[in-house]
C-alpha cells in the first residue's frame, strides 16, 4: 500500500509543472508519443499568456481550451499562429471545436491545422482514435516560414448550418457538407510536438 501511494504522489508530483503553467481557467491535455522514431523531446510543456494571448513550448504534444469557451450552432473560430521557429520534421498546429469530454477517455473534437511545409489538414478525435477527414493537402496560402524562422498564418473555421468552411490567410482552402460531423462544443487549440507557437486573437463571432 504504502508503494502504490508514493507512486501516486511521484505520478502526481510529474504531472504538476505540466498544468501549472496553464494561465487561469484553461487546461491542458498532453499528447505524447508513442512512436519510436518519433519521440517527444524532454522538458515540461510551457503555455502562457502573452502579448494578446498565449504562448505554447512543446516537447510533447497537447490541446488547450478553456470549459467556459463554447460555441454553437453557425459561428466562426479564427486564431492567428506564428510558429517561432521551424522543428526537424513536419509537426502541425491550429484550432480545434465541437469539443466534448476533453479530460476524459471519451475526448471528441475536430481539428483544423497547418504545418511549416506548406500543407494542412482536417482530422476528428474520437477517444484514442484519430481519423482523417482530409489528408494533408498542399496550398499556397499556408506561409511557409522566412529568413527568420518564424511564419503567421490565421485559421478560420466557419460552421454555417449546412457546410463548413476552412479558412488560411482569407483564403477558403476547403468547403464541405457539415454531414454528422458535430461542431458544437468546447473550441481552442493544438499544438504538435517539437514546436514552440505564438497563438494570438483567438476567439468566437458569431
Amino acid at each position: 500500500m504504502k508503494r502504490r501511494i508514493a507512486l501516486a504522489v511521484l505520478t502526481l508530483s510529474a504531472l504538476t509543472p505540466l498544468f501549472a503553467q496553464a494561465p487561469k481557467g484553461w487546461k491542458m491535455r498532453v499528447d505524447r508519443s508513442t512512436e519510436a522514431s518519433d519521440p517527444d523531446a524532454p522538458g515540461d510543456i510551457k503555455f502562457v499568456t502573452q502579448g494578446s494571448g498565449f504562448h505554447a513550448t512543446n516537447p510533447s504534444a497537447a490541446v488547450y481550451w478553456n470549459p467556459s469557451n463554447t460555441a454553437s450552432g453557425n459561428y466562426t473560430l479564427k486564431g492567428t499562429f506564428t510558429l517561432m521557429k521551424p522543428s526537424g520534421h513536419v509537426n502541425y498546429y491550429g484550432l480545434i471545436f465541437g469539443g466534448k469530454s476533453l479530460e476524459g477517455a471519451d475526448q471528441q473534437y475536430l481539428y483544423f491545422m497547418v504545418a511549416q511545409n506548406g500543407t494542412w489538414l482536417i482530422k476528428r478525435r474520437d477517444g484514442a482514435q484519430s481519423p482523417t477527414v482530409v489528408a494533408k493537402t498542399p496550398n499556397d496560402a499556408v506561409k511557409k516560414p522566412g529568413d527568420d524562422g518564424k511564419s503567421v498564418n490565421t485559421l478560420e473555421v466557419r460552421v454555417g448550418a449546412d457546410k463548413l468552411d476552412f479558412v488560411v490567410n482569407g483564403t477558403v482552402v476547403n468547403s464541405m457538407p457539415k454531414g454528422d460531423l458535430k461542431t458544437d462544443g468546447i473550441w481552442g487549440a493544438r499544438v504538435n510536438h517539437l514546436l514552440e507557437v505564438q497563438i494570438d486573437n483567438l476567439g468566437v463571432t458569431k
